[in-house]
């Protein structure tokens, strides 16, 4: 089954692309997750299991990130 883009119809190709977001006060980047990519403007589409993924790490970043929050200074280490 071939795959057109969304935004110019080119076509898709399985490939890997960057994907990167600020939130909650910093910034997270992968530079390369599986997606299908337009050949035509670069478009990338991910796929349900990266973007489970991605989501599912974003949520254990967050739940360190409040454990580090709220140990408070004592638990940062020189």
């Amino acid at each position: 089954m071939k795959r057109h883009c969304l935004h110019c119809k080119g076509r898709m190709e399985r490939k890997t692309a960057p994907f990167s977001l600020d939130r909650k006060g910093y910034h997270v980047s992968w530079d390369a997750i599986p997606a299908w990519v337009c050949t035509q403007c670069g478009e990338p589409y991910f796929e349900a299991r990266e973007v489970d993924l991605i989501q599912k790490a974003l949520a254990a970043m967050e739940r360190e990130g409040a454990a580090l929050v709220g140990a408070g200074p004592s638990a940062v280490k020189s």
